[in-house]
């Protein structure tokens, strides 16, 4: 009997410390409860796909976001209502299934219900999200193209103002007056004196036939006419010859022929050939001096064949010359040479320069500045910034609202001064990301939104419950 009541006091013993010491269990408090939160993954901090299970830094030397379990909800949202049309990416990848499923992460696929179709392809930012990027945007709206094109090319001299001296007749340079390549000369100045015995000749026949007529005042009439046109054909030949008035009025006031005769330069200019030497026999023809007059000077630019439409005669330019980079030269387009050198692709334009001061010399290196106006009047442009351009389709992100943006694929023209043309896609008003549009397709993962997105930039909408067409990103 003893030894049963030491059985039933030890077994009543037990079941009472098993007792407390399972209430001890349930009541002791979360060692976790009030402390700090253990993430589930860590994500890239610019690209949501990239995930990792430790912490870690990104390319840039940024750390990865850790991801936290969701805490549970105080109160019960209410339920969407509607049908289900298939279920997206809880992380925003470009991935949809037509059943509920879970991502490589074990997240619930999100469903997406009848009436959010209005957001469909849209991009949600938090105001803090934009102001860290430095998100900034520009209104759509219309302006004049007008573009600044840069070209090279050389000074040369003036084709209209070289002058050849050539003489009409044979003889001998007595003596050379000019006699230096690059000597300035003026009108009518001395080049140099020459001998010819035939002109000589010329002026004994205009002496003897000046004596006949003299002679012949009292013959009859046909004899002093016949006298009087020897005299001046003798005359005439010497004009023919280019011989100065100045001699001529000297040889008929003397009465006595000059036995050599100066020639004179024809303009003002500078010596660029001077082929004789003193002594030298010439013939008729021969050049003598090659004289250029330089107040006035080309400058040939080499444009590109794309660049080249928009030139025209009469434009204003603008010419930076490498030997005095402190001056710029104003001058006007001359003419647009109407052939292609197909080696360069480029088409010479011909700039008119004044050179009343004489710096301008020929060979001299410089480039022209021209300023183009893409078509007339004006256009609607966007800044180039705003354009992500993929290399099969161009794209901005437009904002409808603030923290929410829309990509739009657009379709441009020409480009001039950091602006496009836009021919489709956008109207005046429109607002659209001109910084940190990048960043936002890095961040918001812009290849999924324009998979929503059908051919002409409406949002696609799903209404069987199959997954959506996949189409092609940026």
């Amino acid at each position: 009997m003893t030894r049963y009541l030491q059985f039933l006091l030890i077994l009543l013993l037990g079941l009472g410390l098993g007792f407390w010491v399972a209430h001890l269990d349930v009541t002791k408090p979360d060692s976790n409860a009030g402390g700090e939160k253990k993430p589930l993954y860590y994500r890239h901090p610019m690209n949501p796909q990239v995930t990792s299970t430790t912490p870690t830094k990104d390319e840039m030397g940024m750390d990865y976001v850790a991801v936290f379990a969701e805490p549970p909800a105080t109160a019960e949202p209410s339920p969407k209502s509607g049908k289900i049309l298939y279920y997206r990416h809880p992380m925003g990848a470009a991935d949809t299934s037509p059943v509920p499923k879970k991502d490589e992460m074990g997240m619930d696929y999100l469903p997406v219900f009848e009436g959010e179709q209005a957001h469909a392809g849209q991009i949600q930012i938090s105001p803090e999200k934009i102001q860290k990027l430095g998100v900034t945007t520009a209104t759509v709206n219309q302006r004049a193209l007008i573009r600044s094109l840069r070209a090279l090319g050389s000074i040369q001299v003036d084709e209209r103002r070289v002058h050849a001296v050539t003489p009409r007749f044979e003889g001998w340079i007595q003596r050379l007056i000019v006699n230096a390549t690059g000597q300035l000369v003026k009108r009518g100045q001395p080049l140099l004196e020459i001998y010819s015995p035939e002109l000589m000749t010329a002026q004994q026949e205009y002496l003897i036939a000046q004596e006949g007529k003299q002679a012949l005042q009292q013959a009859s009439t046909q004899a002093r006419d016949t006298a009087a046109r020897l005299a001046e054909n003798a005359l005439q030949r010497l004009h023919y010859w280019d011989i100065a008035p100045a001699q001529i009025r000297r040889l008929q006031n003397t009465g006595k022929p000059l036995e050599t005769l100066p020639l004179l330069s024809p303009v003002n200019g500078v010596v660029l050939e001077k082929p004789v030497v003193e002594g030298m026999r010439f013939m008729p023809g021969e050049l003598l001096f090659r004289i250029a007059d330089l107040s006035t000077v080309w400058l040939l630019a080499e444009v590109f064949e794309q660049d080249s439409g928009g030139i025209k005669p009469g434009q204003a330019v603008q010419v930076h010359i490498n030997a005095y980079p402190e001056r710029v030269f104003d001058g006007k387009v001359g003419f647009v040479y109407p052939t292609l050198t197909t080696e360069t692709r480029t088409v010479k334009v011909r700039v008119e320069l004044p050179n009343t001061e004489g710096l301008l010399k020929p060979g001299l290196y410089g480039s022209v500045t021209l300023a183009t106006q893409e078509g007339s009047g004006r256009r609607l442009a966007i800044p180039d910034s705003a354009v992500i351009d993929s290399g099969v389709r161009q794209v901005v992100l437009l904002q409808k609202s603030e923290g929410r943006f829309e990509p739009r694929t657009v379709k441009l023209g020409q480009k001039a001064d950091g602006y496009y043309e836009v021919l489709e896609g956008l109207a005046t008003g429109d607002e659209v990301v001109t910084h940190a549009n990048f960043l936002i397709d890095a961040e918001s993962n812009l290849k999924s939104a324009l998979d929503g997105f059908s051919k002409d930039g409406t949002a696609a909408v799903q209404a069987s419950p199959e997954a959506p067409h996949q189409h092609e990103g940026h």
